[in-house]
């Protein structure tokens, strides 16, 4: 079983290697930054936080969020409007890469997308898994 500091050095390394299988440029911060990864896009710079997701009921569970440890124990922490400007996930379930732009996330700290129907059917407010797949999201980003 991953420690969560485990499961954020995979996802970092498992998102920058999508990123530079792509083509894409790919640096680290030298300072301690909200972001974990500057992707170059050539026409511009992304800053990029990464998350590892877990599969949970037919859809990829981002949380979007930092926990923190205080003296009430632990705190859950949103990150500062302009801090970053997309989250990127990897599950580990599938090895699959996700990328969602700060402007796509719902006012909360998780995101689910979907990779399966809903079992009620449900179609509206359904955030596809497919949409957000990072070599695709990516593409519609870029110049």
């Amino acid at each position: 079983m991953l420690t969560s500091d485990q499961k954020g050095a995979v996802a970092e390394a498992g998102i920058a290697h999508e990123a530079l299988r792509l083509g894409i440029g790919v640096s680290r911060p030298l300072a301690d930054e909200f972001y974990d990864l500057i992707l170059d896009l050539r026409s511009r710079l992304l800053r990029v936080q990464c998350k590892w997701a877990t599969k949970r009921g037919g859809a990829v569970v981002v949380e979007c969020h930092r926990n923190r440890r205080n003296a009430d124990g632990l705190l859950r922490q949103l990150y500062p409007a302009d801090s970053v400007d997309a989250f990127a996930a990897y599950c580990g379930a599938d090895r699959s890469c996700y990328l969602i732009p700060t402007g796509e996330l719902p006012p909360c700290a998780s995101i689910r997308l979907r990779d399966a129907p809903a079992r009620n059917n449900q179609q509206s407010g359904i955030r596809w898994a497919s949409d957000f797949e990072f070599a695709a999201k990516l593409q519609r980003l870029g110049p």
